[in-house]
């Protein structure tokens, strides 16, 4: 009995990364098992929490990836933020992976260096007051001049591992919010931190605070060459088309 119970208990915290379930898994049981977590679980996920027109696939399949490939995550929350939309629209979404639940969307701010209505332009220097791509572990929350603000860990070298030096956090601001787009034809920008709405400030960073994985994505073939923690076969992904359209 005891040992039965032990086998139910593993199987319960298998990573998500490593599951799939149903029509689906038998359909792509024969991959390589090395190539599941980053290219079937995406795919799943997209379907299963009905992400089509509201999130872009690629950025998502290359979000799964790197939150599957990223041993240090101590919650299952994952951050997505597109900069291949405009400030204009919402572009950053908080997923919950073990519930497969989308929490939270919200239009965010770039660097005001990385470009007007659209981030193009991405830097790791000091003083350069651009956004940087790729992977982030979040850290801990502290008040300061931006109020209620939360450190950002970036994971890739000579891509954002200068975020801390930098003070690249995600805080609110007032010209983050929504109202400031519907005058200016864009949201405000920051010195290259992602900058929410004062409203969303709050509920957003408590809920990915303490060791959740954040991904800034754009679509850059310089950062996918870079990128250690997305390989090759990960990052080249195919448009979605639905399920009864794909064939595996």
């Amino acid at each position: 009995m005891v040992q039965r119970i032990t086998i139910c208990c593993v199987l319960l915290v298998l990573p998500l990364c490593h599951i799939a379930v149903g029509d689906k898994a038998k359909r792509i049981s024969s991959r390589p098992s090395s190539s599941l977590s980053g290219l079937a679980t995406g795919e799943l996920l997209y379907e299963e929490m009905e992400l089509a027109g509201k999130v872009n696939y690629i950025a998502f399949r290359q979000a799964i990836a790197g939150y599957c490939n990223i041993k240090e995550k101590k919650k299952p929350i994952l951050t997505l933020i597109d900069f291949s939309k405009p400030s204009t629209e919402e572009r950053l979404f908080v997923f919950d992976i073990e519930r497969k639940k989308l929490l939270y969307t919200s239009v965010v701010s770039h660097g005001k260096n990385s470009g007007g209505n659209y981030a193009t332009s991405f830097s790791n220097q000091y003083g350069s007051y651009k956004s940087s791509l790729g992977f982030y572990l979040t850290g801990y929350t502290y008040q300061g001049k931006n109020g209620y603000s939360l450190i950002l860990n970036g994971l890739e070298k000579g891509i954002n591992d200068k975020a801390r030096e930098r003070a690249i956090v995600v805080h609110g601001a007032a010209y983050a919010n929504p109202s400031v787009a519907a005058t200016a034809g864009r949201l405000g920008r920051s010195f290259g931190c992602p900058a929410l709405p004062q409203a969303m400030t709050k509920p957003i960073i408590n809920t990915i605070k303490g060791g959740s994985v954040l991904f800034i994505y754009a679509n850059d073939t310089r950062y996918l060459a870079q990128s250690h923690i997305l390989s090759k076969r990960e990052t080249i992904a195919q448009p979605y088309t639905s399920k009864a359209a794909r064939s595996w």
